[in-house]
C-alpha cells in the first residue's frame, strides 16, 4: 500500500463530493480524503502500488482542480 500526500485548491464539501465518483470507483484506490481544515487542502490518497502520482494528479486536473505532490 501507499499513502499518497497532494496540496489541492479543494476548498469546499460541494467540490470534494464532485470527485467522490472518480475516487470511490477507482480500483486501485483504498481510502481517500481531503482536509478542508489545513491551509494546503492535503488529499490523501492509499492506494495499491499500482497507482502512481502522475495518475491521481491527471484525475485531479481534467476535473479542473489544481494539485502538486507534497514532499516530505
Amino acid at each position: 500500500m501507499e499513502l499518497l500526500i497532494f496540496r489541492t485548491d479543494i476548498k469546499s464539501k460541494k467540490k470534494v463530493r464532485s470527485l467522490r465518483s472518480v475516487f470511490n470507483n477507482h480500483s486501485e484506490i483504498i481510502n481517500w480524503s481531503v482536509d478542508l481544515e489545513d491551509v494546503d487542502n492535503v488529499l490523501r490518497i492509499e492506494a495499491t502500488t499500482n497507482l502512481s502520482e502522475k495518475d491521481v494528479i491527471d484525475l485531479i486536473q481534467v476535473k479542473g482542480f489544481y494539485i502538486k505532490t507534497m514532499l516530505d
